[in-house]
């Protein structure tokens, strides 16, 4: 059986494989490559490589999928077909053993692979990893030995948070389970309560972060990019402690109304668990931030931070690589963006901004359009705008230009009986955008839409910016609106183009600040679903409809009116409807059936 298994491994990195030069050249190196067995996987680090970077790739792949964790929100409009589609009308179903997009009723678990069945079949990969290396130490250099260990434990670290955020408290396991040497006391555990498998990711990743095996960072020219760094352990950190500080977790009474087993919860408040988070963050800045080595990067453009060129740049803590050209590449360009380019089709429309969106970028003078001072026109509403805006949003009558097209355009969203436009808003259920906005944040400028998985940029999972919203977060709610917790935000907002905050600042006026520089700088970045769920407030965003923006002219047969702006409900979903369950996914039936210790979360 293990045969087996080892040659599926191999042949599918011949197609697969995550650190492409470098493993290609290893896996031509051995010997046999059609036989690896226990003796030959372990037996030098070349070939032992080969099993870790299998697990690398079983990463989220988050520029290949149609569906995302945004479009769960309130942020995105999504197409009937998906499974955010099914979910935002409150349809999920724990019975359900299809974890995928395309109208799924799993919610967020069929997102990604976020599922419990792959995410503990990574995990025992890590598992069996750091069990064989040990086993064969002799084989291997202790520096080696040291890193890769401590890889593999980041990787299982960073599997068990994704599963956690999404279902409380889980099964820790961290050998290798075998149904021929183990009873079932041994191999049927029950969950973890939230605070043990929180203290458990916290552990492993001190651990990491204090053996200080990793590097703290890898330059683009790094043979080893792409890997675990001491950087991504302390961010994975800080956002684990963040996350569980949170509103819907840090209460008496957890978010989803009951706290079976402790798994849904820590079942009181502790102010202290902000500070931690804090000083998590703080320990970051002070000893890595401000350029040594990490810090923001000064482009937010199609050409500056997401930009394949600019990979590994200094604000990038932790991604996921892709290679352009090859199976390994990203496919993100054709489901997202502006549909019709130059009057021909190009993409499938996803991720389309809402009005609940668009209307949270400032001012350019740094002001929120609800402040009576900012000079927000309703039917003007794209003029004078933050530089974010107009780098990230695609607007009616907004100039667009890629590297790859021949010549710029202007996307038109309104409805004009004179001058029609393809892009115009729809009101059915075909990919032109049903918001009247297409984004344009993270798109490879130098990728035409539709020619396969060509782009080569990478998905940043972490990015410095996190580390200064987490810290003047959990400053903020931990100790109030001190000089640093404006440092951090004002430095963010330096970088965007607008001005310092007004001093003066109150903590609850710090907060909501706070919420919406998360919101406009970390938008299309799969994180607004967990802000909304940690803040507890999807019970409120996500019950009410969301909107776009319909564009008419007073004068609609000649044109020779004005244009008038009207926010508009969307009609896809018909309904909203989120339930307080829904602050956590079900645990699948079909787990719990295996198991019987394995309690379901309230609600399912």
């Amino acid at each position: 059986m293990k045969q087996t298994f080892y040659k599926i491994i191999i042949y599918s990195f011949g197609i697969s494989i995550f650190f492409l030069e470098s493993c290609v050249n290893q896996f031509l190196d051995n010997p046999d490559k059609s036989v690896l067995t226990d003796q030959t996987q372990w037996s030098n680090e070349a070939t032992a490589d080969l099993f870790l970077n299998d697990i690398y790739h079983n990463l989220p792949d988050c520029q290949n999928q149609p569906d995302n964790m945004d479009n769960f929100t309130d942020y995105a409009a999504q197409h009937f077909y998906y499974t955010s589609y099914n979910w935002k009308q409150g349809i999920v179903n724990p019975n359900t053993t299809y974890f995928g997009v395309w109208g799924g009723v799993a919610g967020p678990l069929g997102e990604y692979n976020y599922n419990w069945a792959t995410t503990y079949a990574n995990i025992r990969k890590c598992n069996t990893f750091i069990e064989e290396v040990r086993k064969h130490a002799a084989n291997f250099s202790p520096d080696w030995m040291h890193k890769r260990i401590d890889e593999a434990r980041f990787l299982r670290a960073f599997f068990y948070a994704n599963l956690w955020q999404l279902v409380g408290g889980v099964p820790i396991i961290t050998e290798e389970l075998d149904r021929h040497t183990m009873d079932s006391a041994q191999l049927y555990r029950p969950r973890a309560s939230f605070a043990e498998t929180e203290n458990f990711i916290v552990s492993e990743l001190d651990s990491i972060i204090n053996d200080n095996y990793l590097a703290v960072k890898y330059g683009p020219t790094d043979a080893d990019a792409g890997r675990a760094t001491i950087g991504a352990a302390l961010m994975l950190k800080g956002w684990v402690q963040l996350f569980a500080a949170s509103p819907a977790f840090n209460a008496a009474v957890p978010a989803v109304g009951s706290n079976p087993g402790s798994c849904c919860g820590f079942g009181n408040y502790d102010k202290n668990r902000w500070a931690e988070a804090a000083a998590t963050f703080k320990q970051f800045i002070d000893k890595y931030g401000n350029g040594h080595p990490y810090d923001l990067f000064p482009d937010l453009s199609s050409h500056g931070l997401w930009f394949p060129g600019n990979k590994y740049n200094s604000e990038v803590i932790w991604d996921r690589q892709y290679v352009a050209n090859s199976p390994l590449g990203s496919t993100f360009e054709q489901y997202g963006g502006v549909v019709y380019i130059l009057g021909a089709y190009y993409t499938w429309g996803n991720y389309n901004p809402t009005q609940e969106l668009v209307d949270r970028f400032y001012m350019a003078n740094g002001k929120p359009i609800t402040d009576p001072t900012s000079g927000y026109d309703p039917q003007h509403p794209y003029v004078n705008r933050e530089p974010r805006f107009y780098d990230w949003i695609v607007y009616d009558g907004a100039p667009y230009y890629m590297d790859w097209m021949p010549r710029p355009d202007t996307i038109y969203t309104r409805i004009d009986k004179v001058h029609p436009s393809l892009n115009e808003i729809n009101f059915s259920t075909g990919d032109v955008s049903n918001s009247g906005y297409y984004f344009k944040k993270k798109l490879n400028p130098l990728v035409r839409p539709g020619g396969g998985p060509v782009s080569g940029a990478n998905f940043i999972y972490f990015r410095y910016a996190e580390v200064l919203l987490g810290y003047a977060e959990a400053e903020n709610e931990a100790y109030g609106p001190d000089p640093s917790v404006y440092d951090a935000i004002n430095a963010i907002r330096r970088r965007a183009g607008i001005p310092d905050l007004q001093p003066g600042l109150t903590q609850d006026q710090m907060r909501a600040e706070i919420h919406q520089e998360r919101d406009v700088e970390l938008c299309f970045e799969n994180k607004r679903f967990y802000d909304i769920i940690r803040w507890k407030i999807a019970d409120s965003v996500l019950n009410r409809p969301q909107h776009g923006m319909m564009i008419t002219n007073s004068s609609p047969n000649d044109d020779k009116g004005v244009w008038v702006y009207t926010p508009i409900v969307i009609n896809y979903p018909p309904t909203h409807h989120f339930d307080s369950k829904m602050y956590l996914a079900p645990i699948p039936q079909s787990v719990i059936d295996q198991n019987p210790k394995i309690i379901q979360n309230p609600g399912y």
